[in-house]
């Protein structure tokens, strides 16, 4: 039986979650140096990252990136290296949650375990093979921008991609331990395995289909496919509702203060030299 959401366990399950958003900007702000653009401030990549993830609500994946490009240029970084920074950011954002995402068919009834283990240990063996083989790692790396339709930097190694990817995990992780609290604090119970792994493959399903936007509805849907024989079909769809509600919240309220702070400190004026 369902209860109302118990304070603490919310409060700190947004926490948690802003900070993943927090390190997802800190890890941009990495790309961005690592390209040879500019180093900015924490406050600077945390709040270019957090206002153009607004543009994963208009249909279709460009305006996040759009948007990146536009704000960043306003911090000295050539627009070339902040659109390629978002498509990396967009590429090791996803393996990164497609590895978590494999955890869902382990928690899974038979024969999914079986199914989600083989997967993992193929896609472990695949990547580790694309960043040993330099010919590959370049194969993979055009195949990307190929797909989105950009020019790769020339400067990209396989170790770059590695400490990027190995960050963007750290930040799926939080992220799906902070979805696990919030159910905790809807009376659900789960594994956190379960629950990181359900919420970072759902994500994956819902951004691989360009025609919804922050993949609402498709998100949902494969929440309540691979939660409900854990928790019934009533309670999954309320998780999975309860969950686009609070991450909309937690991602359009602070994005809406950063935007203001960002449009007050353009309408000052700059102090005069000398």
């Amino acid at each position: 039986m369902l209860t109302r959401p118990r304070l603490l366990p919310l409060v700190g399950a947004t926490l948690l979650l802003l900070a993943a958003y927090a390190l997802s900007g800190l890890i941009w702000g990495g790309v961005v140096t690592g390209l040879g653009g500019p180093r900015l401030s924490a406050g600077d990549a945390v709040s270019i990252f957090m206002i153009a993830n607004m543009g994963r609500y208009v249909p279709g994946k460009v305006w996040s990136i759009a948007g990146m490009a536009a704000l960043a240029k306003g911090k000295g970084v050539p627009v070339a290296v902040s659109a390629t920074s978002a498509v990396i950011m967009q590429g090791v954002g996803l393996l990164a949650a497609g590895a978590i995402g494999l955890g869902a068919l382990v928690g899974g009834p038979p024969p999914l375990p079986r199914w989600g283990l083989t997967g993992a240990g193929v896609a472990a063996s695949l990547l580790l093979l694309v960043l040993a083989v330099p010919s590959l790692f370049h194969a993979a790396v055009a195949l990307w921008f190929r797909i989105v339709r950009t020019s790769p930097p020339a400067n990209l190694t396989a170790a770059l991609v590695l400490r990027w990817l190995l960050q963007a995990a750290a930040a799926w992780v939080a992220m799906g331990a902070s979805f696990w609290i919030l159910a905790a604090s809807l009376g659900m119970e789960l594994s956190p395995v379960h629950a990181g792994s359900a919420f970072a493959a759902a994500y994956v399903a819902g951004y691989l289909m360009l025609f919804a936007p922050a993949g609402v509805g498709v998100r949902e849907g494969f929440l309540v496919a691979i939660l409900a024989p854990a928790l019934g079909s009533g309670p999954a769809t309320v998780l999975a509702i309860a969950a686009r509600l609070w991450m909309t919240a937690a991602e359009v309220i602070p994005a809406a203060i950063l935007w203001a702070l960002h449009q007050r400190s353009r309408s000052q004026p700059e102090p005069k030299q000398g």
